[in-house]
């Protein structure tokens, strides 16, 4: 039976020019001391992450904490010149508490600017409207984009929780290629592959930043029978890759064509050099599609 390929465990991101890991590894658990940080940090790029994904709403507890992850991140920076060169950066916007979501020009345009000073960086290797504003028409968010791109703010730019057609509706008003989506998927949610967006991102050559890959922990300890079905169909491929369970389940996304990027979120350095044992594993059509039986809890049609 024929195999799946790993993806490379570097490439472009999406259309543009930037590399990247095909592995990234997001901060919205980023908290405590700069030093714990950055051995995190460290232990990813020796792993061969160079991907990093952020958020100005990450440390934001409810009441209070907004910016915190990237203030953390921009310490580290200060104490560590020469650090900021090593990553591609990305962040991410568009989310006001308390109010839910503001895509219009003066609030995107600020929260930009509220990141890079917090990050203490002159740009962003990626930017993205962390969620879509009902209210905010998309040709109005094209222009804002294209006002960062053009002042240097960011380097290329992408969507986060949109919807395909939202993605078209962008799209259709830039004069520039959108590079990145950033749904949920992992093996306990295959919304992705269902409902058309993976498609399009192949379709439009963006790259997929997949949040969640481990099922906000549940693929790791199991307590449901679908749960549990889906980490026996992952663990079977595994143990013949002498590999964790986590580090298939990171694997088996990146084996969709649509060469999904799992975003890791252990806060473990052992954890994180762990992950890249998924470029380990080499799927057959019959393992890759036995796990999505197991999630889906039926046969294929």
């Amino acid at each position: 039976m024929s195999k799946i390929a790993s993806p490379p465990p570097m490439r472009p991101l999406g259309s543009s020019d930037i590399q990247v890991s095909s592995l990234a590894w997001g901060m919205w658990r980023f908290e405590g001391a700069a030093s714990d940080g950055l051995a995190l940090i460290n232990a990813a790029l020796e792993s061969g992450i160079n991907f990093f994904d952020t958020a100005d709403i990450y440390g934001f507890n409810g009441s209070d904490g907004f910016g915190d992850a990237e203030s953390l991140l921009g310490t580290i920076f200060a104490n560590n010149p020469g650090l900021r060169e090593k990553m591609v950066l990305s962040s991410k916007g568009g989310i006001m508490p308390p109010l839910p979501y503001d895509s219009s020009d003066g609030y995107l345009i600020s929260a930009i600017d509220a990141s890079l000073a917090r990050l203490k960086t002159d740009y962003l290797d990626l930017w993205m409207i962390h969620r879509p504003d009902i209210l905010a028409h998309p040709q109005d968010i094209a222009a804002t984009l294209r006002k960062a791109m053009d002042a240097g703010k960011i380097r290329a730019a992408g969507v986060s929780n949109f919807t395909s057609a939202q993605i078209v509706a962008l799209q259709s008003f830039l004069d520039v290629q959108l590079v990145s989506t950033q749904p949920e998927f992992s093996p306990l949610c295959l919304t992705p592959i269902e409902n058309g967006e993976f498609d399009l991102a192949m379709q439009y050559n963006l790259a997929v930043m997949a949040w969640s890959p481990l099922g906000g922990g549940r693929i790791a300890n199991p307590s449901s029978t679908r749960e549990t079905a889906v980490a026996a169909a992952l663990d079977s491929v595994a143990q013949r890759f002498d590999v964790s369970r986590t580090a298939a389940a990171y694997s088996w996304a990146m084996a969709h064509p649509a060469r999904p990027i799992p975003i890791i979120g252990s806060q473990n350095a052992d954890r994180i050099a762990e992950a890249v044992r998924a470029y380990d594993i080499m799927w057959t059509r019959q393992d890759w599609y036995d796990v999505l039986v197991a999630s889906r809890g039926e046969n294929l049609p």
